[in-house]
Formats: structure tokens, sequence, C-alpha cells
């Protein structure tokens, strides 16, 4: 199962300061996850077709590229631009399979903003809430940079089990290991990611 291959452990909250996110923040993340849920909602497509304009979508909401050089940490400097390149590339297909499988059930469904809370001036987090065809409500956290105003998730936290878990924390906490006990082998984390990618695709629904 999935869910089995995230670490278990809850990650502490962010300390965050109260100061609400610009409203451009908050509008930001409304529009954009919507689009991401109707993606996979689209009756004119296939599920390849909508899988393909669901994709779309997450790599304009989200900087994957981003995203991949965190949860490696120091081994992002250390690998050579050659195992990078087939890295970024593994991951991506990854994350993707990871948002897909968490949203599929809320497709076609709106995003609520519920709250917002500036880190810093270019650091912010929205919370909002997706509530399912049967009822089932999951809250969602966005982390978002604004570079220039231009806007960027590089996290989500989802809820998993009743806990909201950040993706990016997580992936990190078990890619650093997975290297570490490996002594920085690309080769091994990039299989360990396509097995993974395979484990997910087998759960998802068409």
């Amino acid at each position: 199962m999935f869910r089995s291959l995230l670490i278990s452990a809850v990650v502490a909250a962010m300390a965050v300061p109260a100061a609400l996110a610009d409203t451009k923040t908050e509008e930001y993340v409304r529009a954009n996850a919507n689009d991401v849920l109707d993606a996979l909602n689209s009756p004119e497509l296939d599920a390849e077709g909508r899988r393909a304009a669901f994709q779309t979508y997450m790599d304009q909401f989200a900087n994957i590229d981003t995203v991949s050089k965190f949860v490696i940490g120091k081994y992002a400097k250390r690998f050579s631009p050659e195992d990078l390149e087939r890295y970024q590339a593994a991951f991506r297909v990854y994350a993707l399979a990871v948002y897909e499988f968490y949203f599929n059930e809320f497709k076609g469904r709106e995003v609520a903003v519920t709250g917002s809370q500036d880190r810093t001036a270019r650091d912010s987090i929205v919370d909002t809430r997706i509530t399912s065809e049967n009822g089932r409500e999951m809250d969602v956290r966005w982390r978002v940079l604004n570079r220039g105003d231009r806007y960027q998730v590089v996290d989500v936290a989802l809820e998993d089990e009743g806990n909201l878990i950040w993706l990016a924390i997580e992936q990190r906490a078990q890619f650093l290991a997975i290297l570490d006990q490996s002594n920085g082998s690309a080769d091994t984390l990039i299989n360990k990611i396509e097995d993974m990618t395979a484990d997910i695709v087998a759960q998802r629904e068409e």
C-alpha cells in the first residue's frame, strides 16, 4: 500500500507568524487548485488525456524541479549532471503520480480557501479544504513562494489518516536515508523511486 511508504511520524507544524497571506496568494492557490481538480474530471477526455492535462497544470502550478533538489539536499550538488537529470526525470513522474493519487477522489470538486499565513514576505502557507462527492473532507496546505509576483507551490501538506503530511519534507527524510545508506548512489535512489511510482500507479483509478 502506498501510504505505508510514507514515514509514519507526523512532521511538526511549521512555525509561522499570525499575519495573513495576501489575497493574490490565496487566489493563486484557489484558482489553480480548482483547475487541477477539473482536469481530472474532464468528460471530453479519456483517462490518458485527463492525466496529461492534470500533469500540465501541476507542472505550471508547482515547481517540481525545485522540490526535487530540496528532497535530496546536499546530493543535488554531488550528483553528476547526467545523474541529476535522470533523477529529476524519475522524481517528476513520481511526484505527479503522488498528487494524482491523493487528488483523484476529489476530482471536479471545489477547493475552498479556509485561511492563510505569511512565513516571510515571499513565503506563505494557504489552507484549503476539499469535500468529496460522498462528503469526505480533506484539508490541504500549500506552501507558496512569491518570486517577483510569480507564484509557485513548493510543498503540499495532505491529510492522510487524520494527519497532515508535508510531502516534500517526508520525501526528503526518506530519500536522504536511502542516499546516506548507499554512499550517495543515484542508481539506488532512482530504482527506489521507480518502484514507488509503480506501486502508486498500480493503485490508481482510471
